[in-house]
């Protein structure tokens, strides 16, 4: 079970014009407590702006954003922001203060005792990945690019929030290490079961993070959905292109072998013995690699002790035309 509660985060009818421009328009959606909803869109799309007026560093010109049910409007926006967690690329550590410095920052403010903060930042140490007898003493400065990453993500959960926003907070890292944060993110998400509202320009990124994924254009929310039925159903041309010709591809990534349509009429012996034997867990896309690289047109699907059946290259394949 999550160790928090995320909370739920909905937009009503939100808009926020400038003189010369519409940044966000009529945006309307509700992102489910302890899930992933990630923002994703071309430049100018709204997607940051959107974000933004959660914690309120940007102020919507209408509309209502609530926070399992509170007006966010209706709060004093400094004691808003010390309970919403809040990422960025840069990450922002404060670099004349060393790391553990830095991640107690809220809770310090907060009024926490020096005792629940020392283990509070123990155990975020523990949760990122980072070893506090090398890096609580350290400075931003002598940390690398992933490190310092990792301390933003603990700092931004060092309250508790129900609430975490983060905006392209891997952008600047290279592909490798940027893998590992995303893999990290999603350990650390389901054990705490932070709400997590997430801006990103990389497709591949939403659909890998995302529980659900908004896709918008020109201050418009474009379509709202898991990320399988945004790559099996895309709303329209733009978002067809948008998330690439590769979709039905891209879905694989998302569908297990467990999942598919399996042949259990065909005996094992029968099969080659130099078939790759799969697990009902493994993706499609896995399973897809696997059967290329062996050469072998079927692949041996067993769950425990137990044969389930065949999967085929033409059965994926017949599930990648259905979907482009």
């Amino acid at each position: 079970m999550p160790a928090e509660r995320g909370a739920t985060v909905e937009f009503r009818d939100v808009t926020k014009r400038y003189v010369d421009q519409i940044a966000v328009d009529g945006l309307s959606l509700t992102v489910p407590a302890g899930k992933i909803c990630i923002l994703v869109g071309p430049s100018g799309s709204g997607k940051t702006t959107s974000l933004k007026m959660v914690n309120r560093l940007i102020e919507p010109t209408s509309g209502a954003i609530l926070i399992d049910g509170h007006d966010v409007l209706k709060e004093e926006p400094t004691q808003l922001r010390r309970r919403i967690g809040y990422v960025i690329q840069q990450v922002g550590l404060f670099p004349h203060q060393t790391i553990d410095e830095n991640v107690a920052t809220v809770p310090r403010l907060l009024g926490w005792t020096k005792q629940r903060i020392d283990a509070r930042v123990t155990e975020l140490f523990s949760l990122v990945g980072l070893d506090p007898g090398r890096y609580a003493r350290r400075y931003p400065a002598q940390l690398s690019g992933g490190e310092r990453q990792r301390a933003g993500v603990a700092r931004a959960l060092a309250a508790e929030p129900p609430v975490m926003l983060m905006d392209e907070p891997f952008g600047a890292v290279d592909p490798i290490v940027r893998e590992r944060l995303q893999s990290e993110l999603l350990r650390i998400q389901r054990d705490q079961g932070t709400t997590v509202l997430f801006v990103t320009h990389d497709i591949d990124e939403a659909i890998r993070l995302g529980d659900r994924v908004a896709v918008m254009r020109g201050g418009k929310l474009v379509q709202y959905a898991p990320p399988g039925e945004l790559l099996a159903h895309p709303a329209d041309d733009f978002v067809a292109q948008f998330v690439g010709s590769d979709r039905g591809l891209k879905r694989l990534g998302l569908l297990t072998v467990g999942g598919a349509d399996l042949d259990a009429t065909v005996d094992r012996a029968s099969v080659d013995r130099n078939a790759p034997v799969l697990a009902p867990s493994t993706t499609l896309r896995d399973a897809l690699v696997r059967l290329l690289a062996s050469e072998s047109q079927i692949g041996v699907v067993v769950g425990g002790d137990r044969y389930l059946g065949v999967l085929t290259l033409a059965t994926i394949g017949k599930m990648i035309r259905s979907d482009s």
